[in-house]
């Protein structure tokens, strides 16, 4: 049904999710036709899951977070027939990428790391060691040898981080097996570029920096850092400074900021998979 078709991608909105306007964006500035459409519509039937490659869940704070982040949200996709719809997009071998809030669902979903049985809970999120809501922009390695799809081709970034529940927990063999199975694509990094889970350079505590799990096929990922928020150079917090060096050193000036790569990659990822007409080049070279 989705052949020759340019990539489609579902972006949720609704019961407290905020960012479904940056996600879109992402996008749109890779090639791909974003739908913004609320849950309840989905739900529906008013808008077809299955008439898209891609599934977004944006961050926010769903429900208010008042059963704890993302929990209540995955209670309302789990217990509803559209958990079935889900099931066989995923089965399909489309994408699903939650960022924030939304990784947090995946998570309560069951979905991510996704190695046990459909559904079946592995891991959770939980409070921040600080205590408190961190925001703040944080250093991230990436791993080469990760089967995430978003991620291919990058080394690093430098993305903002704005979460009262991010610290990953799960059974210290679990989080093992995860790293040797390539499915910890991001983890926040020290000034030396390791791996670190001391704060402020990890915002939440999380065991061996793990700030980006992917499931095993690296097409379903979830982040808790905001590559939406960082779809333009100028939203990097010293551009003035960059953009005076790089002039200084005669280099060009970036129009894009370092969050826009993970969109380029899924787009054309989806576009290859499934046939679809292919997005606009990559920007290779034009982010910082």
């Amino acid at each position: 049904m989705l052949k020759g078709k340019t990539v489609r991608a579902l972006v949720l909105t609704g019961h407290g999710i905020n960012c479904e306007m940056e996600m879109a964006r992402g996008f749109a500035l890779s090639g791909a036709q974003p739908t913004i459409a609320h849950l309840n519509d989905v739900m529906a039937g008013d808008v077809d899951l299955h008439d898209h490659h891609i599934l977004a869940l944006p961050g926010g704070f769903s429900f208010g977070d008042h059963l704890g982040s993302g929990k209540a949200l995955a209670n309302r996709i789990r217990y509803s027939a559209w958990w079935d719809d889900l099931q066989r997009f995923i089965a399909d071998g489309k994408y699903v990428w939650g960022v924030c809030n939304g990784f947090q669902t995946l998570v309560k979903l069951g979905l991510l790391p996704g190695n046990g049985s459909v559904g079946t809970v592995q891991v959770s999120l939980t409070g921040n060691d600080s205590g408190r809501f961190e925001d703040r922009w944080v250093n991230l390695g990436v791993s080469p040898a990760s089967a995430c799809v978003y991620t291919r081709g990058l080394t690093s970034l430098y993305l903002p981080a704005r979460h009262g529940e991010g610290k990953l927990v799960a059974p210290a063999g679990l989080i093992s097996r995860l790293i040797l199975d390539g499915q910890v694509p991001v983890q926040y990094v020290d000034g030396t570029g390791a791996p670190t889970e001391k704060f402020p350079a990890n915002p939440n505590g999380s065991p061996q920096g793990i700030a980006a799990p992917c499931d095993r096929t690296g097409r379903i990922f979830g982040m808790m850092p905001h590559p939406e928020a960082c779809l333009d150079f100028t939203n990097h917090p010293h551009w003035t400074r960059l953009k005076s060096d790089l002039k200084r050193a005669g280099q060009p000036v970036p129009t894009f900021g370092q969050g826009l790569p993970l969109f380029d990659n899924v787009v054309r990822h989806a576009a290859l998979a499934f046939d679809a007409r292919a997005p606009r080049p990559a920007l290779a070279g034009r982010t910082t």
